[in-house]
């Protein structure tokens, strides 16, 4: 991957308005910017969280180099003052906000950043591109997983997208409830299962199909899954057999239609004696075609362009809002926007889940002062959604690598749960529970 610093993957207008904050004293007024989406993608029930163990990573490395600021300077993007400024900058803010795995709503405090408005404005941009993005795939990756019942659901999808967000997607996918994923770099970065044997070009390569299972089994032995669908998939999967013998690990389907096909196949190979092998099956898979092959004998599935880009809603929408400000007087004050479609509620944020019969039956937002939401005490059984991942710029490791990964995905199955039945409906409709705003 490009080495490059977190500092500069944002907008222009970001240092800009640093540049003049500072000279006109704002920059250290102490702020809270809140992310939140005011609205799910349309007919969506729910949204996952994803992305935030890559915000600790990438703000460990959140600062700038002597050609990073080289740039700035010759760009005449920020002032000689603000270059000296930023010579020094370290995050010394707090953050929190919901768990990867969680469910949001909208009006769901997702992330709230604490700290001067220099520091927190040159964040923005780098966090919504992570949450937008990695919340979409995520969201997307558990409805599919719902669709696909038990059998385990794989990323394949690298090759839809750029090379930078593949990575990401891959990540956001394990944590909505995938297996694994075929991207390597994702693999080894984040410990992830990799998946993957070989394409039709491998086929077609050799001078038979028999030749290239023969080779393939060879290298990866009898485990292994073989692609029978470059020519005639009855007389791939016999000679599949052949080769393999009943040990065969598998064979995938990559087109026609599918649950005939798999019917077909696993029809065959139980008469060929094969009745271990398994079928995997991929070819432009969404939540909908997943939930069309429920009565199939399919034991897992790949997953490519549907899931990276977020099943037709590639973005959440969120947004970076300042809901709370020190004022000249040195005294921290709600505000907000009053603007038409896009208000935003003034205050910083606490937030709950409230539970009927074990079932979550309403988000709770609940805005005020510091010291108002200090004094504030929830309702019996309220679930407190807000953990802390950065407090006064100390980053809690808990949440960043392959553990906080794994957690996520085993906490997201179980958030679901939570939630009633209409969640895993694949059907158009609201959200399954409402929020409620309180201001204090």
């Amino acid at each position: 991957m490009v080495d490059y610093s977190p500092a500069m993957m944002t907008d222009m207008y970001e240092y800009t308005m640093l540049d003049a904050a500072l000279k006109d004293g704002t920059a250290n007024r102490k702020c809270v910017f809140e992310i939140f989406t005011r609205h799910l993608p349309e007919g969506r029930r729910y949204g996952v969280v994803a992305g935030t163990g890559r915000i600790l990573d990438a703000l460990e490395r959140f600062h700038l180099d002597d050609d990073d600021l080289r740039f700035l300077s010759d760009r005449k993007i920020v002032s000689a003052e603000t270059i000296a400024w930023l010579e020094r900058f370290h995050f010394s803010g707090s953050i929190k906000g919901y768990r990867e795995g969680e469910m949001f709503f909208p009006n769901s405090p997702v992330l709230q950043v604490e700290g001067t408005f220099g520091e927190c404005t040159l964040l923005e941009t780098l966090l919504l591109s992570i949450l937008n993005y990695d919340c979409a795939v995520a969201s997307a990756a558990s409805r599919m997983v719902t669709a696909a019942k038990d059998r385990p659901c794989m990323d394949m999808g690298g090759r839809r997208t750029n090379e930078w967000s593949a990575v990401a997607a891959s990540r956001a996918a394990v944590v909505g409830g995938f297996q694994g994923t075929a991207n390597l770099l994702a693999a080894q970065l984040y410990g992830l299962k990799a998946i993957g044997t070989a394409a039709h070009c491998f086929t077609l390569v050799h001078d038979s199909e028999r030749d290239a299972f023969i080779s393939q089994i060879d290298a990866l032995g009898r485990n292994t899954t073989l692609l029978v669908d470059t020519y005639n998939i009855e007389e791939a999967v016999k000679t599949a057999v052949e080769v393999a013998g009943p040990e065969l690990g598998g064979v995938r389907i990559d087109s026609g239609d599918l649950a005939a096909l798999a019917q077909r196949v696993r029809n065959q190979l139980d008469a060929l004696g094969a009745t271990n092998t398994k079928i995997t099956v991929t070819n432009d898979l969404d939540e909908y075609a997943l939930a069309a092959l429920q009565t199939a004998p399919v034991d897992s599935y790949g997953v490519g362009t549907r899931l990276v880009t977020g099943s037709g809603a590639p973005t959440c929408a969120m947004v970076y809002k300042l809901t709370e400000r020190e004022n000249a007087d040195g005294v921290m004050q709600p505000v907000a926007k009053k603007s038409k479609d896009k208000a935003t509620v003034p205050g910083r944020k606490l937030a709950f889940r409230s539970y009927e019969y074990n079932l979550a039956d309403c988000e709770h937002v609940i805005s005020g002062s510091e010291d108002q939401l200090a004094a504030f005490r929830p309702e019996e059984g309220w679930k407190d959604l807000l953990v802390d991942f950065v407090d006064h710029g100390q980053i809690d490791a808990t949440w960043q690598g392959h553990d906080a990964i794994m957690a996520a995905h085993d906490y997201r199955a179980q958030a679901l749960a939570e939630l009633p039945i209409t969640a895993q409906s694949l059907m158009r409709g609201e959200p399954v529970i409402p929020t409620e705003t309180t201001v204090l």
